[in-house]
């Protein structure tokens, strides 16, 4: 009998709760106080009002939650509405940013603009294209990738699987400086060899600046997805009596495939929109030069600088400095979907 009354009696463990709308409710009402604040105060910016918004919904977020489900919980929701006003905070300037670039980029981009070069064309006069801006950014950021990815995957087994005492240390610390090495001094560095060897500004001295930049986010990377592996393959493998470089081979880089692509494909993005290594080393070709070892070359972002720069208020220098960012930001979206694309193929097969 006194089980049947203990079991009748009401839960007092869950207390009063929002319902699920409530933070859609109040973003809503913080909205439009901020409007009637921002045209009761005069305010004419959007971000001035935003602002404000984002300071109501986090204050009528606490209120609402302290008194309905008690401060603790308030805490808990106000901590996850600090966490969703940063997020649109930091949205702002990215979605800005895109749409400037597209609306501005879209007046001349089309198969003209990607198909010629600007050849005689003058910086002031309408017309011309970044064909050869593609090229020399397609061949120099190749070189660089032929060069740096290699030398950046080795570097990291060394240090996963053998790096051992003071070269290791040495190894990592060296990775940990050139990772934050600014692209002027990567550039500096080459354009000081080439004035030893008197040699004039060619498209590969671009990239070996480039690759200077890359190995570091290569050796990282490659370094984090070699830790990731599990040490029961390599365990198994040798218990096998495959020999360790085998093992590494057959076992370990199969494994984390994925990973090393995916690193080595955000280092050429990363690489892909660099200006000052190549203003200095390359110094830009208004012809198309296919040569990358002899003669100046141009590439897609000393070709924005340049148009920039040399635009004197020209509208169509601007127009054209405008779709070739387009053009860049567009390479390196694709460059992060392939590696968001060949982590999801190659991530290992999970299941029960």
């Amino acid at each position: 009998m006194s089980h049947a009354i203990t079991d009748k009696r009401p839960s007092t463990l869950r207390g009063a709760s929002l319902p699920k709308w409530s933070p859609y409710a109040f973003a809503a009402c913080s909205v439009a106080v901020a409007i009637g604040i921002g045209v009761a105060a005069g305010l004419s910016s959007k971000i001035q009002w935003g602002l404000i918004a984002a300071v109501l919904f986090v204050l009528i977020t606490y209120g609402v939650a302290a008194r309905v489900e008690g401060r603790r919980q308030a805490k808990d929701r106000i901590a996850t509405s600090f966490v969703w006003v940063a997020f649109l905070i930091a949205l702002v300037p990215l979605v800005s940013l895109v749409w400037v670039t597209v609306s501005r980029g879209v007046k001349v981009l089309d198969v003209y603009f990607l198909t010629h070069s600007m050849g005689v064309v003058a910086d002031s006069e309408p017309g011309g294209g970044i064909y050869a801006a593609i090229l020399g950014s397609l061949e120099q950021v190749a070189l660089a990738t032929l060069i740096a990815a290699p030398i950046g995957v080795l570097t990291a087994i060394y240090l996963v699987e053998y790096g051992r005492g003071s070269l290791a240390r040495a190894i990592t610390f060296f990775v940990d400086v050139m990772t934050g090495i600014p692209s002027i001094v990567a550039g500096l560095f080459i354009l000081s060899l080439m004035l030893i060897f008197e040699m004039q500004p060619f498209g590969f001295a671009g990239s070996l600046a480039l690759a200077i930049l890359m190995m570091p986010v290569v050796v990282r990377s490659t370094e984090e997805m070699l830790k990731l592996v599990p040490n029961e393959l390599r365990e198994a493998s040798l218990a096998l009596g495959v020999p360790k470089w085998r093992t590494i081979l057959k076992v370990v880089l199969p494994t984390s495939i994925g990973g090393i692509t995916t690193g080595i494909m955000l280092a050429i993005a990363r690489i892909a929109g660099e200006t000052a290594p190549v203003l200095l080393l390359v110094w830009g070709n208004p012809f198309i030069n296919a040569n990358p070892f002899e003669g100046a070359q141009a590439s897609l972002p000393l070709y924005i600088y340049q148009q920039y720069a040399n635009s004197s208020g020209s509208g169509a220098a601007y127009d054209r400095a405008w779709a070739a960012s387009l053009t860049l930001i567009a390479f390196v979206m694709i460059l992060n979907l392939v590696a968001r694309g060949i982590a999801r193929w190659k991530a290992p097969k999970t299941g029960r």
